[in-house]
C-alpha cells in the first residue's frame, strides 16, 4: 500500500473557512481533532455539535464559524484522515528501493496508523452509511498514485504484468480486512509479527514477476 500523495489544495487558494488567522486554524484544527475522539468513541447518531464543542473547550455558536454543522465536520473529518494516512504510507514507501519493498513498507505505516489513530477505521466504516459520497472519494484518492507505482514496476519488470487498477484496489482490500480483524477487532493495538509477516508474504506472491 504505497505511493498515496498528500491532500492540499493548490498554492494561493483561499484558507478554510474561518481559519484565516492562525488563532482561528488552531480552533479549527482543535475542532477537527475532538469531533475524531467524539465520532469514534460515540458515532455519528450520538455525536453532536454540543457535545463537539464543548469537548473542544469552544462556545457551540464558535462552531459554526468553521463548520456549517455535523454532517459538514464529519466529511472534513473523514478527508482529513484521509491526507493523514495517504502521508504515512507515501513517506514510508518512498524509502523502499523495489516495489516489494515499498510495499513492505507501505504496509507496515497503513498498520501502525491504523493502531494509532482507530478513528480511521470507526469513522470511515461510519461514512458507509452517513455520507457514501465521502467514503468513496477516501478510496478513490489512494488509488491514482497506487496505479503508476505499480504501473512503473510493471515497466521495471519488478512485479507480474496486469491490470493495475485491479490489483490497487486488491491490494488495498488486503490491508483494510487484515487491519480489521487484527487491530480493530484484535486483543492488541498492533498486527502481530505473524500475522503481518504471512500478509508480506501472500502480497508478495501475488505481485511476483514472471519469468
Amino acid at each position: 500500500m504505497s505511493d498515496t500523495r498528500a491532500l492540499g489544495g493548490a498554492e494561493g487558494t483561499a484558507p478554510p473557512r474561518g481559519a484565516r488567522t492562525e488563532r482561528g486554524a488552531r480552533t479549527r484544527t482543535r475542532l477537527l481533532e475532538t469531533a475524531e475522539q467524539i465520532f469514534t468513541e460515540l458515532g455519528y447518531h450520538e455525536a453532536s455539535i454540543v457535545k463537539i464543542a464543548e469537548a473542544a473547550g469552544v462556545a457551540p455558536g464558535t462552531f459554526y464559524l468553521y463548520f456549517a454543522g455535523k454532517q459538514d465536520i464529519f466529511d472534513e473529518l473523514v478527508e482529513d484522515l484521509n491526507g493523514r494516512v495517504r502521508r504515512a504510507m507515501a513517506d514510508a514507501a518512498s524509502r523502499g528501493q523495489t516495489r516489494p519493498e515499498a510495499e513492505r513498507l507501505g504496509f507496515e505505516a497503513f498498520f501502525r496508523f491504523t493502531a494509532e489513530q482507530p478513528g480511521l477505521y470507526r469513522v470511515i466504516r461510519q461514512a458507509e452509511f452517513v455520507s457514501p459520497r465521502a467514503l468513496r472519494l477516501h478510496y478513490e484518492r489512494i488509488v491514482p498514485g497506487y496505479v503508476r507505482g505499480l504501473q512503473e514496476a510493471m515497466a521495471r519488470g519488478e512485479i507480474a504484468t496486469g491490470d493495475p487498477e485491479v490489483i490497487a484496489w486488491a491490494l488495498m482490500g488486503v490491508g483494510e480486512m487484515i487491519g480489521l480483524r487484527w487491530i480493530l477487532w484484535g486483543d492488541t493495538d498492533e498486527i502481530p509479527t505473524r500475522v503481518f509477516e504471512e500478509t508480506i508474504r501472500f502480497v508478495q506472491r501475488a505481485l511476483r514477476a514472471q519469468p
